[in-house]
């Protein structure tokens, strides 16, 4: 994300700073934040966050890592250049700086797109410009939050890429999908085993019969008026048809009678 040129930064209480709420990196590993803040105190913050104003405090558009590292360095004020942004462009610019610099995971990512489309003011393809993405491929992004929380969970910690993930939503059932993600792990599968095995899967699986109706009571005496509607509609129209009916303990029987030539034709 390019800086402005005739913006300065400005030194920044810490504490005057507060999270981006809408912040899509969930995850700020302790030993990194260590590294970062053993570098800030040798050679202190080089690149400044971005934050936007909030009445009397700022709020983080990008760089919370530095900020907690600074903390964590003993730093009592932080650079900072303070951009015009509205909640949900200060949002959008958070995921923008965090996929720039593949801070996030592909699931924080779907996680991320997904939350920012739940205001109902920002439509998939307005959103996808934005970023730079196709309206179909940030559509397939979300589409990964379909996996359960310990789907995920197993993907991350097993260092499986996002089409691995993609391939196991073909499999609609969860219990299948477990199990075949389970074989994915034992076995260690590429993406073009996982997807090749997954394949098989989907095509091998029966195909749901449609269900047969059963018919009731109710069904034939509609079906039985039918008849006779039709009947009196050809009588009222000059033909001379006739129905019959029978009942057995097995079966209706109906039988109709229309005469080839009509009487009134003679």
């Amino acid at each position: 994300m390019t800086e402005h040129p005739k913006r300065k930064a400005i030194e920044i209480a810490l504490k005057k700073i507060v999270p981006n709420p809408a912040q899509p990196r969930l995850d700020f590993p302790e030993e990194e934040l260590r590294q970062l803040a053993e570098s800030i105190r040798l050679h202190g913050v080089l690149q400044p966050v971005l934050v936007r104003r909030d009445r009397d405090r700022y709020v983080l558009i990008a760089g919370e890592r530095r900020w907690r590292a600074a903390q964590m360095a003993g730093l009592r004020s932080i650079p900072a250049m303070v951009q015009c942004a509205t909640a949900r462009d200060s949002a959008v610019l958070a995921l923008i700086e965090n996929m720039q610099r593949s801070d996030l995971n592909f699931f924080e990512e779907a996680a991320a797109l997904y939350a920012l489309l739940q205001d109902r003011t920002l439509s998939q393809e307005a959103l996808a410009e934005s970023l730079g993405m196709s309206q179909p491929a940030l559509a397939n992004k979300i589409r990964l939050l379909r996996l359960s929380a310990e789907e995920q969970r197993l993907i991350l910690e097993n260092r499986l890429t996002e089409r691995h993930a993609r391939a196991l939503l073909r499999l609609e059932d969860p219990a299948r999908r477990a199990q075949v993600l389970r074989i994915i792990l034992d076995r260690q599968l590429n993406v073009a085993q996982s997807e090749n095995l997954i394949r098989q899967i989907v095509e091998e699986a029966p195909k749901k019969k449609k269900p047969v109706r059963m018919f009731i009571a109710k069904d034939l005496r509609l079906f039985l008026n039918t008849i006779d509607h039709a009947v009196t509609a050809m009588q009222g129209a000059g033909i001379h048809a006739v129905a019959e009916k029978r009942e057995t303990d097995e079966y209706f029987e109906c039988v109709v009678r229309i005469p080839k030539i009509n009487s009134s034709t003679r």
